[in-house]
């Protein structure tokens, strides 16, 4: 590999590096907003927690949840370009 090569990919895995930070920030950013939701709906009476609100709450802890498990994956994506690109420049 030339140097040239070896450049970009280094400016990659920093690039790609980069983005796993920023998706582990987010990742966290959404795990907060949905543990805040969840405790709303833990605290609500039992009456409306079945009633139209409650189900509203439901929902966005679910998509709250379905984001999270997507940030993971994308997380895992990335570890993996990451080791990819090393294993590139070696």
């Amino acid at each position: 590999m030339n140097d040239q090569r070896r450049k970009a990919i280094s400016l990659l895995l920093d690039k790609v590096t980069e983005m796993r930070t920023t998706v582990e920030d987010l990742r966290s950013e959404i795990e907060t907003i949905k543990d805040e939701e969840q405790e709303y709906f833990d605290n609500m009476p039992e009456g409306l927690q079945g009633s139209e609100k409650g189900d509203k709450a439901g929902s966005t802890i679910d998509s709250l949840d379905t984001a999270v498990q997507a940030m993971d994956a994308i997380e895992t994506e990335l570890e993996g370009a990451e080791t990819a690109l090393d294993e590139a420049m070696s």
